[in-house]
């Protein structure tokens, strides 16, 4: 959540992983998404005990960059506290590694891709890597998930866990479901 991805923006160089590693079997994937505070990261785990899947949240995967000490991780930060989108290259270059790390096959990918730009460059990156099986969106009104993330922010120590953040992080989502309708 703000994290997701934008095209562009200088990160060109971060589309591909370090290492030259490759799935053992094409993995299939499946996107969770929603408004912050929707539930994705609570049914996700129901997901993983009921049927396997490893779960990857790409605002975890973010935040845990963020705080590495990594060349990305003050633009990372940048991004999140302001409730923007990171650039997608960033983005897809660590769900990659992640699920390279993993050793897994089924993969729940938690709040990405947020709009055309994230999908396409999902596209780009791992289109020929991956399956995409299906998206999951849970859609939940403002109040409700504004109610759940100031109550997880007394517990979460998420820099992004409070009011001021919280209304842009929902502000840029309600901007990215306008566009989507409007194509």
């Amino acid at each position: 959540e703000g994290e997701g991805a934008a095209a562009g923006g200088g990160a060109a160089e971060a589309a591909a992983p370090a290492e030259a590693a490759e799935f053992a079997v094409r993995p299939k994937v499946i996107f969770v998404l929603g408004g912050p505070g929707a539930g994705k990261g609570t049914q996700c785990e129901k997901i993983v005990k009921e049927y396997g899947f490893v779960h990857l949240s790409a605002g975890d995967l973010l935040r845990a960059e963020r705080k590495s000490g990594s060349a990305d991780g003050e633009l990372i930060e940048s991004y999140i506290k302001e409730g923007n989108i990171v650039p997608v290259e960033i983005t897809v270059r660590l769900l990659e590694k992640a699920m390279l790390a993993s050793g897994a096959s089924k993969f729940l990918v938690d709040g990405f891709p947020r709009n055309e730009d994230n999908l396409l460059g999902w596209e780009r990156l791992m289109g020929g890597k991956s399956d995409v099986e299906f998206v999951l969106f849970y859609d939940v009104d403002d109040s409700t998930r504004e109610e759940r993330l100031l109550g997880r922010s007394l517990t979460s120590g998420r820099s992004d866990d409070n009011i001021e953040t919280i209304r842009k992080r929902f502000k840029v989502f309600r901007d990215e479901v306008r566009q989507r309708r409007q194509r």
